[in-house]
């Protein structure tokens, strides 16, 4: 879907009559294919195509190191972006196309801080990690793990402060149910249930874990529930103290919370759509998040609708909930486990209809590797947190809870085609302002 649809030949004898005037002056994705048949193709993003190739393929400067490939140069493919997320989108899926084995450096782009429970080990405890090993499903295994933040220090201040609320172990030690040990210093403060020195059974250690599990599912709410319902209990015991007691418990929690982005949940539970305006009038460009995982965008062509028997309603939820098990995910290329496709002359040199269509390529799950699936998931994962957490934020962003919101969705259609006109909704925060809707 985000193909580099446009092209241009260059040649450096008419450049400034036929190739410089004919561009447009605005964001885009380029590649600039080499003459060599050994040349390796350059990749650039830029906020103005016409300026940012008229210096790199205008007149060189002989006083000047900038780089110039005016003569190098054969033709240019490229593809106008109307948003900063479908700019890096675009970028990614060709990246890591055309350079397999470097488009991460290139892109500077690596897995986003997570929580993880480590449900396997015999003792979990709750830690800050960037590793989220997967099956081959694509699900992540050996724990539960919750995400993305939008740094490890945020990641790691919500952990210590949620912890405080639950008696499970933050120590590293190997757990030895030793009574002889003398135990860390969370448990000489209560902090924790001390199964170093059998200070629990096992059964007790593991219903105060699966107390953290529910918190951490439900962003607090199954804790705060459980809260409300002591101090109203207590009230109506007219045990005011311990009311006041529970109500100030309800405050620091609500405090706790705050330090939680909407983004950080469950990875599989991250469900969302990511509405963009694009370089087309009338049309909105959406992205699909399904555990986690970007899948390919569609465009939504408003003033098309009105020819089509489907309604814009309609076609959100036929994009948005018909990808069970054939999920086409962004920027997917099937290979081999632990290998890449060599960046070879071959690649480069493929016509511009098979080198658009390979970039573009996608691949259900079942197709790669649980290695493959792994670095999906941890690149997908940082493309929305980079895009979630920048200020300020284009576009809006939905999640689903128990079904998708379509009417707010359409709303923010309106107010992304019209946005001097279109108020924000009663309760609803928009994305510029640094909040996600409601």
């Amino acid at each position: 879907m985000l193909e580099l649809d446009c092209g241009l030949e260059f040649d450096p004898a008419r450049a400034e009559e036929d190739f410089f005037p004919v561009l447009p002056a605005k964001p885009a994705v380029c590649l600039i294919e080499m003459r060599a048949q050994n040349g390796e193709p350059l990749l650039i993003r830029t906020q103005d195509l016409r300026r940012r190739l008229q210096r790199i393929l205008g007149p060189p400067d002989p006083a000047s190191k900038r780089l110039n490939l005016r003569e190098l140069a054969r033709g240019i493919r490229y593809r106008l972006t109307g948003s900063k997320l479908e700019q890096t989108l675009t970028y990614y899926t060709h990246a890591k196309q055309i350079f397999p084995k470097r488009y991460r450096a290139l892109m500077r782009l690596r897995t986003p801080a997570v929580l993880k429970v480590s449900l396997r080990n015999a003792y979990p405890r709750c830690y800050v990690t960037r590793h989220i090993p997967v099956d081959e499903t694509g699900s992540p295994t050996a724990g539960a793990y919750y995400g993305p933040f939008p740094s490890r220090k945020t990641a790691s201040a919500f952990a210590e402060k949620a912890l405080d609320f639950f008696k499970v172990r933050r120590c590293q030690i190997k757990i030895r149910r030793d009574p002889a040990f003398p135990g860390c210093i969370y448990s000489e403060m209560r902090m924790c249930l001390a199964p170093c020195f059998a200070g629990c059974s096992k059964e007790e250690y593991d219903a105060e874990v699966h107390r953290l599990v529910q918190f951490l599912d439900t962003s607090g709410n199954s804790l705060r529930a459980t809260i409300e319902e002591d101090r109203e209990r207590a009230s109506e015991d007219l045990d005011f103290e311990r009311a006041a007691s529970l109500h100030k418990r309800v405050e620091k929690l609500d405090d706790v919370l705050r330090l939680q982005p909407e983004l950080a949940r469950r990875v599989q539970d991250l469900n969302a759509v990511i509405l963009q305006r694009t370089a087309e009038e009338q049309s909105i460009g959406v992205f699909g998040v399904h555990s986690g995982r970007l899948a390919e965008p569609f465009f939504l062509r408003f003033g098309e609708i009105a020819s089509q028997p489907r309604s814009a309603e309609r076609i959100f939820k036929d994009y948005l909930e018909d990808h069970t098990g054939r999920t086409q995910v962004l920027g997917a290329v099937a290979q081999d486990p632990g290998s890449s496709a060599p960046e070879t002359s071959e690649t480069q040199d493929e016509t511009p209809s098979a080198t658009l269509t390979a970039a573009s390529s996608t691949v259900s799950n079942a197709a790669l590797s649980a290695a493959a699936l792994r670095e999906q998931l941890g690149e997908h994962l940082g493309l929305i947190s980079r895009w979630f957490y920048s200020n300020p934020r284009e576009g809006e962003i939905f999640f689903r809870e128990k079904d998708w919101p379509y009417r707010k969705i359409l709303r923010a259609c309106s107010r992304l085609l019209n946005p001097k006109t279109a108020e924000p909704a009663e309760g609803h925060t928009p994305a510029q302002s640094g909040g996600p809707p409601m």
